[in-house]
């Protein structure tokens, strides 16, 4: 895909947002725009998920994805979701089944935000990013805070990666190939030192990535 003068927004979370950075100009979004020669727009918001949260948080992290997938701009020529590390991290949605349309599961908000992709955004590239790895990824309670065991995060992946495959939409994998596993002590200290978001050099990595995949298309 030739990438010059196309608008990209991007729907994500605190990663997307920028945060770990140290600037706005480091942000991978603003990269991405710049390395690309093109528009983009970022709709990142801090702590948010794919699912809807049945006991309410916050404000701010419970607009999940679901709801924000409404406020994209019509006119975008390329759309990035990268999500479902707070899903894993504190959301209380169970991960319900393959079968379910509730957004209260993580199956079922997986199957709204897809559908929603794709009746808004018809013809358009659409490309769903899966989670970083992250500190405490094979603990089933997440950060610690759910009410309940859940999944380790590669359950998230997975299923981000199963209804993606369902709606015949295009992944990249950063979980699998982003080179950022914070367990890794010199690659923590390198590109993600709080173990959850990647820093300046973190960013550049992700940018090259989406850039790379997306030029393949």
């Amino acid at each position: 895909m030739e990438l010059k003068g196309k608008k990209i927004v991007f729907l994500g979370d605190s990663i997307t947002e920028g945060w770990g950075t140290s600037g706005q100009d480091k942000h991978f979004v603003t990269l991405v725009g710049k390395m690309g020669e093109c528009e983009v727009k970022n709709y990142g918001l801090w702590g948010t998920r794919f699912a809807r949260q049945i006991t309410p948080t916050s404000e701010t992290m419970d607009r999940d994805f679901c709801e924000r997938v409404e406020e994209l701009d019509e006119n975008a020529d390329v759309v990035i979701v990268f999500g479902g590390t707070n899903d894993f991290g504190h959301g209380d949605a169970p991960l319900g089944t393959t079968e379910d349309r509730s957004l209260y599961t993580f199956y079922g908000a997986c199957h709204h935000l897809m559908t929603r992709l794709h009746e808004r955004f018809s013809g358009k590239t659409i490309i769903i990013l899966t989670p970083l790895h992250r500190c405490h990824e094979n603990d089933s309670k997440g950060d610690g805070s759910k009410p309940y065991h859940v999944a380790p995060l590669k359950t998230y992946v997975n299923i981000i990666r199963e209804i993606a495959e369902y709606y015949s939409l295009p992944v990249l994998d950063l979980y699998a190939m982003s080179g950022i596993q914070p367990a890794v002590s010199v690659i923590r200290e390198k590109l993600c030192p709080d173990g959850l978001h990647p820093n300046d050099a973190g960013h550049v990595v992700i940018a090259e990535k989406i850039l790379a995949f997306l030029r393949a298309i």
